[in-house]
C-alpha cells in the first residue's frame, strides 16, 4: 500500500510539474509497448483473440514491473538511499494522476476561444478529445471541453486515486495500462471493433466504481465552487436522470454530473474518423453563457480532484492505523 504522506506528494508534484517530457513516464512506455505488441499480434492471430492477448501481455506485464519497483524501492529504509527511493515512489505515483495536464489543456483552449482563434482551440481540443475538431464552432468547442474535462476527472484522477488506496501503486498502474489500452484500441470502427473488445470491456468494468464516485464528487464538489446547495442537488437530479444516458456506461455519469451543475446541455452528434454518432442529450440548456461555464467546469474539477484526495488520503490512513 502507498502511505497517506505519498498519495499527498505525489498529487503536488503532479500539480507542480505535470508530465514533462524530459521524464520517463509509464503511460509513454505502455503506449509504445502497446504500438509493437499489436503489430506483433495482428500478423499471427485473429482480432478477438490477438486483442485479449494484448491485453494480457499489457496489464501483466505493467502490474509485475510496478510490483517489483514498489517491493525494491520500500527494500530501501536508511540515509540518502531511502530519501531517493521515497523520491521514485512519489514520482511513481504522481505519473497515474493526471490533473495538471487535464486543467492545462483545457485552459488552453477556454484562452483560445477567449481570443477569438476558433483554430488554435480546434487544434488545442483535438489533442484531448477523440472526435474530429475541424468542423466545430465556439459553442461546440467549449461543450466538447466540459466534456473531456468531466470524463477525464474520472479517468485522470478519481480512478486512479481510488485504485492507489486500494491496492497501491501496482493495482493503480495496472489501471493505467488498461485505459491507455482503451484510448488507443477501444474503439468501435472497423479496425478495431474486435481487437479492441477486450481493452473496452475491462475499462468498463474497471472504470464502474469510480465513475459513480465522480459524479458525486462533482456534485459536492460544484456547491462549494458556486457556494449553493441548489447547484448539488441539480447535479445530482441529472446524474441520475441522464447518466445512463450515454452510449458508455461510465463516461454519462460524471458528464451528467457536470452538466448538471453548470446548467447546461451536453451530448448530441459527434464525428469521429468521418462518421458521425449521434448521442442522446445530456442534461438542460438553462442559458448559461458557455465560457463561464467552461471556466466554471476547470474550478470544479480542481475542487473534485482535491476532494477525491481527501477521501483517498481518509481512507489509506484508516487503513494504516488497523
Amino acid at each position: 500500500m502507498v502511505s497517506p504522506l505519498e498519495l499527498v506528494f505525489a498529487f503536488a508534484v503532479d500539480g507542480l510539474i505535470g508530465d514533462p517530457r524530459w521524464l520517463p513516464h509509464p503511460v509513454r512506455m505502455m503506449g509504445s509497448a502497446i504500438t509493437r505488441t499489436e503489430s506483433f499480434l495482428r500478423r499471427r492471430l485473429k482480432d478477438r483473440l490477438g486483442g485479449v492477448l494484448l491485453v494480457i501481455i499489457i496489464v501483466g506485464v505493467s502490474f509485475l514491473a510496478a510490483l517489483g519497483f514498489h517491493k525494491v524501492l520500500r527494500l530501501s529504509t536508511r540515509g540518502v538511499l531511502a530519501l531517493f527511493s521515497s523520491a521514485a515512489m512519489v514520482y511513481l505515483i504522481s505519473t497515474t494522476v493526471a490533473l495538471r495536464g487535464l486543467v492545462d489543456s483545457a485552459k488552453g483552449v477556454l484562452e483560445a476561444v477567449k481570443e477569438g482563434d476558433i483554430g488554435e482551440a480546434r487544434l488545442r481540443l483535438s489533442h484531448i478529445v477523440g472526435r474530429d475538431t475541424e468542423s466545430l464552432n465556439e459553442e461546440d468547442i467549449l461543450r466538447a471541453t466540459i466534456e473531456t474535462l468531466a470524463e477525464n476527472t474520472s479517468d485522470g484522477v478519481i480512478a486512479p486515486l481510488f485504485y492507489l488506496a486500494t491496492g497501491g501503486l501496482p493495482l493503480a498502474i495496472a489501471y493505467k495500462a488498461v485505459n491507455t489500452l482503451d484510448s488507443m484500441v477501444g474503439y468501435k470502427n472497423d479496425r478495431y471493433k474486435d481487437f479492441g473488445w477486450a481493452a473496452a470491456r475491462l475499462d468498463d468494468i474497471l472504470n464502474y466504481i469510480p465513475a459513480r464516485v465522480t459524479g458525486a464528487l462533482i456534485a459536492v464538489s460544484s456547491a462549494f465552487v458556486s457556494c449553493s446547495l441548489s447547484t448539488a442537488f441539480s447535479s445530482l437530479k441529472t446524474m441520475f436522470q441522464d447518466g445512463r444516458k450515454h452510449p458508455s456506461p461510465n463516461s454519462g455519469v460524471p458528464e451528467a454530473a457536470m452538466a448538471g451543475a453548470l446548467g447546461v446541455r451536453l451530448g448530441g452528434a459527434s464525428t469521429y474518423g468521418g462518421v458521425t454518432v449521434k448521442k442522446p442529450y445530456i442534461g438542460k440548456d438553462n442559458g448559461k453563457n458557455l465560457l463561464d461555464a467552461t471556466r466554471q467546469a476547470i474550478n470544479i474539477t480542481i475542487a473534485t480532484a482535491l476532494l477525491g484526495l481527501l477521501v483517498s488520503v481518509s481512507g489509506v490512513y484508516l487503513w494504516w492505523r488497523m
